[in-house]
């Protein structure tokens, strides 16, 4: 078993979520509320009882709502934040964070989606194939909202499309990732990029395998989203939130 409350989790939460808007106008999308409390609470509870205690956020719209709630409702973690000063992709993102990071590897994770994996088997899938980046991938449905992730036999990422429109079965990316150190040394010079469109198709071949998963993974990034999501997630009975 690994020992997983040695490692740092990584939250990206700094996009626009404009597609949200129209129901979610006043506060950034990772703050929108299920049964009353915000959707990124399920992500950080889930952490806090996989073991992991020292999460870093990386902000930037709206940041002062989710520095400002994060400080007064700690949960009982190590919390720090990562401020951009304008967009900087979710890669360069992660790159502003770099010296906030203490663990290697560690996780990273979309902070607009829930995916409830066993983080302590992720890990040690990404040790047993002594890799270099791992991803939690689901079978998911065709079409162009969701990129598309092939893998060979041995779990290696051969080919990463990101929200490409293409009609044979494949692989979907979770938003769950783990990395080593040296991972900064592979990314793009640029200040500003994506991990999805910039970084992970020219990954394949250097260390970077696919970690597949049963459980359903939920995102709120549009109006349709967010209510199945807080259907299945906030729904009667549901203990997500505990």
């Amino acid at each position: 078993m690994s020992d997983i409350n040695k490692l740092d989790a990584v939250i990206l939460c700094g996009g626009l979520g404009k597609r949200l808007r129209s129901v979610v106008a006043d506060e950034p999308k990772v703050l929108a509320r299920i049964n009353a409390r915000p959707f990124l609470d399920i992500l950080i509870g889930h952490l806090k009882r996989q073991g992991i205690s020292h999460i870093v956020f990386c902000t930037g719209y709206k940041a002062d709502q989710i520095e400002g709630y994060y400080r007064e409702n700690d949960q009982g973690l190590s919390f720090e934040f990562s401020r951009e000063d304008r967009p900087l992709g979710t890669g360069g993102a992660l790159k502003n964070a770099r010296h906030f990071i203490q663990s290697n590897p560690f996780f990273v994770f979309n902070g607009d989606s829930f995916c409830e994996i066993d983080l302590n088997a992720f890990l040690d899938f990404h040790k047993s194939k002594l890799a270099r980046a791992s991803i939690a991938i689901s079978p998911g449905a065709q079409g162009s909202d969701f990129g598309g992730i092939t893998l060979d036999d041995s779990a290696r990422v051969t080919g990463f499309r990101e929200k490409e429109k293409e009609t044979a079965p494949r692989y979907v990316n979770t938003g769950i990732y783990c990395f080593n150190e040296d991972i900064f040394s592979f990314m793009p010079e640029d200040e500003a990029f994506s991990l999805e469109y910039d970084f992970f198709p020219g990954l394949s071949g250097k260390g970077f395998y696919g970690f597949c998963v049963s459980q359903e993974f939920y995102d709120i990034g549009t109006p349709a989203r967010y209510d199945k999501a807080r259907e299945i997630l906030g729904g009667p009975g549901k203990d997500a939130l505990k």
